[in-house]
């Protein structure tokens, strides 16, 4: 295992695809002097089609590097619970994205929210200097981890265990926010930590992440989706419903459903087109979206986790039978989110963005002073 050859090997792939940003020329050699490695716990875990299983350092030390360097897009999944990932250490390109995002100076503050294994905040910390990132971790255990490898890198962070939802860094206002774990709604705790003219920077749902600047009164923060991808939920909401066919089949149930008619609609696109999928996602925040093909085209079946659910199945001539049930037309709402991202130019998810005030969030298209809004509900 030559640790040496997989991160130059990983810094020549981020360069190809011109992932090393300009303006943050920092990044680069920072990724260089505290490698990810240095805060890898010894188990690593791999999804082998089924289950996640263990990879050991001491067993298994190429398929630890090769789980740990994967490639610029791949996080390295640390922790299991429940069968499932509950925390990992992000991909190489992601971090670097959004500390591009956060648009860090030296001698800035920062609150670094889901510290996980410390790598983050060690990144920031070669940046803003030492004593000036507070990281802070809900896990006990992992917060003890990262206390330790950021010593061990001779880095001055200061680790907190603590919800951040609710508990803000102490020792005065920040100059940056940077959350690594994905929230419906920015607590209003993060705003209030951060000095006028700050910056947020968090991962949005099931999105992607969001610069937001606070407001010089303090009252507000809004900002632009700056980058996509998937993160860690939130570990103080309830676990998200679950998406696929088991999803649906749950909430369904076995009744008929309620209504059925014929829609002039090919379903291609749900599929294959993310940018009507991002438009989706906002419009419709809890619909969860399962698409397959047969011999007539593209089916798709939604549900939103509770009641209501929809199936779209192709017919073969372009057209697809609806069906309905529950509570809410839930079918009929993403019709009609469709139609209005059609008719508003087919925008893409750069020209979304949000806005943060203590009482309601909402997302908005091109410009936060005007034009279409959607409201941000706390999606199950």
């Amino acid at each position: 295992m030559d640790l040496v050859k997989r991160r130059a090997a990983l810094d020549q792939a981020m360069e190809a695809r011109g992932d090393w940003p300009e303006r943050s020329g920092w990044l680069r050699e920072a990724v260089a002097e505290v490698p990810r490695d240095l805060f890898a716990p010894d188990r690593l875990w791999r999804w082998d089609g089924r289950a996640y299983v263990p990879v050991d350092r001491r067993s298994d030390p190429e398929g630890w590097a090769d789980e740990l360097y994967a490639g610029p897009d791949e996080a390295a999944v640390t922790q299991v619970t429940g069968g499932l990932p509950s925390s990992s250490l992000s991909a190489p390109g992601v971090v670097v994205d959004m500390l591009d995002s956060l648009k860090l100076e030296p001698g800035h503050r920062v609150w670094d929210i889901g510290g996980g294994q410390g790598w983050n905040a060690a990144l920031a910390a070669r940046r803003a200097g030492p004593g000036r990132v507070v990281s802070t971790e809900i896990d006990g255990a992992l917060a003890g981890f990262a206390r330790e490898r950021l010593a061990a890198a001779g880095l001055d962070v200061a680790v907190l265990t603590a919800d951040a939802t609710t508990t803000g860094p102490g020792g005065g206002p920040v100059d940056r926010v940077i959350a690594t774990y994905a929230v419906e709604r920015v607590p209003w705790t993060w705003v209030e930590a951060c000095r006028p003219g700050g910056r947020i920077v968090h991962p949005w749902g099931r999105l992607g992440h969001v610069a937001l600047t606070v407001a010089e009164d303090g009252c507000s923060a809004t900002g632009r989706v700056q980058g996509l991808g998937r993160f860690m939920a939130d570990r103080t909401r309830p676990l998200p419903p679950a998406a696929g066919p088991a999803g649906y089949t749950t909430v369904r149930g076995r009744g008929p459903a309620e209504t059925e008619r014929i829609v002039d609609r090919d379903l291609a696109p749900l599929e294959a087109d993310w940018d009507l999928r991002f438009a989706l996602r906002v419009a419709v925040p809890d619909a969860l979206i399962t698409t397959g093909r047969d011999e007539d085209g593209t089916n798709a079946w939604i549900h939103d986790g509770h009641r209501s659910w929809a199936s779209f199945s192709a017919v073969g001539d372009g057209t697809a039978a609806l069906h309905q049930g529950g509570e809410r037309r839930i079918g009929d709402e993403l019709l009609t989110a469709w139609a209005q991202w059609e008719r508003l130019g087919r925008p893409e998810p750069y020209d979304y963005g949000i806005t943060v005030t203590p009482q309601r969030q909402w997302a908005w298209l091109n410009s936060p002073d005007g034009g279409p809004r959607w409201p941000i509900h706390e999606a199950g």
